[in-house]
């Protein structure tokens, strides 16, 4: 791209110089419409969406569906408040973009519980008192209940001593699979009670 001598070049049209793409009217950057449609199927439920690709998962879910029980904390991945199910496995939703979702099926916090009846993760986090602020408890729940979704998959982790032997919940291996949620208010022994009498009711097959 020429240009006269007396023109000042910015840096947006160095990156359009470089890139090798026409500047658009104004000397803005040419760039594509941003919006996708896309349908997935959220706690059970077929939704449609038409969003600019940008936009990451958690935002699609908070902003856009109104589940706003999954939280935006660190939005770096960091702490484990937005985690949710993608076809059964647990993601963080803010480091995903929703564009890269199209079909499948997420479960947020809103999708464990009946309107009756409490999912027993969440009967069990209440009865042990494993929340304090709560901020970070959907993410834990939903973090928890892929945990034991893992374990009876036979799935290891950092903490697995033995690849060949049947997978068990010990508390290392509860604690490793965990650490990617993050409690600022220090409630760890709690939940880890909480989620191990959840897996010990799985273990002896009550429902």
């Amino acid at each position: 791209m020429s240009l006269p001598l007396s023109h000042e070049i910015s840096r947006r049209e160095v990156g359009v110089a470089a890139a090798g793409l026409p500047p658009a009217a104004g000397g803005q950057a040419a760039g594509p419409s941003g919006s996708a449609p896309l349908s997935l199927t959220v706690n059970g439920e077929r939704r449609h969406l038409d969003l600019d690709t940008r936009v990451t998962l958690l935002d699609a879910l908070r902003e856009h569906l109104h589940l706003t029980g999954t939280k935006k904390g660190c939005d770096h991945g960091h702490c484990g408040a937005c985690t949710v199910l993608v076809n059964g496995i647990r993601i963080n939703a803010c480091l995903s973009l929703v564009a890269m979702h199209d079909g499948d099926e997420v479960t947020t916090i809103e999708g464990f519980s009946r309107p009756d009846r409490l999912h027993p993760m969440q009967a069990a986090f209440l009865a042990h008192d494993a929340f304090q602020c709560g901020y970070c408890t959907p993410g834990q729940i939903c973090s928890a209940v892929a945990v034991l979704a893992e374990i009876a998959a036979g799935v290891p982790s950092h903490a697995t001593g033995d690849l060949t032997a049947p997978m068990s919940l010990s508390n290392s291996e509860l604690r490793e699979r965990m650490s990617g949620n993050i409690c600022r208010c220090g409630a760890y022994s709690n939940i880890a009670e909480a989620v191990a009498e959840v897996a010990a009711v799985h273990s002896a097959g009550r429902p």
